[in-house]
């Protein structure tokens, strides 16, 4: 069985474009991390500064070496772009 894990972020004022281009960038590691079956970045339509994150993983605990696996200060340096608390769930089928 798989499992879906959908990320939603706000971008900081004026900060949609370089958000969602490093939100972009993140697509290469993830689809090539260990369990990951797909993953997509969407902006929103009505509002340029939401976007969602959807990866399909065969696991939770894929997605989560995954993290714990991404350089801390990449995460770090894009922070700033980041206007809220990013929201995260998983979901199965």
């Amino acid at each position: 069985m798989s499992i879906t894990r959908i990320n939603e972020f706000q971008a900081a004022e004026g900060k949609a474009e370089e958000l969602f281009t490093f939100l972009k960038s993140l697509m290469s590691y993830i689809s090539s991390s260990d369990g990951c079956k797909s993953c997509e970045v969407l902006q929103n339509n009505d509002d340029n500064s939401l976007f969602v994150v959807i990866e399909k993983w065969e696991s939770e605990s894929s997605h989560k070496r995954s993290i714990e696996n991404y350089p801390k200060e990449k995460m770090a340096a894009a922070m700033p772009l980041i206007g809220a608390p990013p929201k995260g769930s998983f979901y199965h089928s």
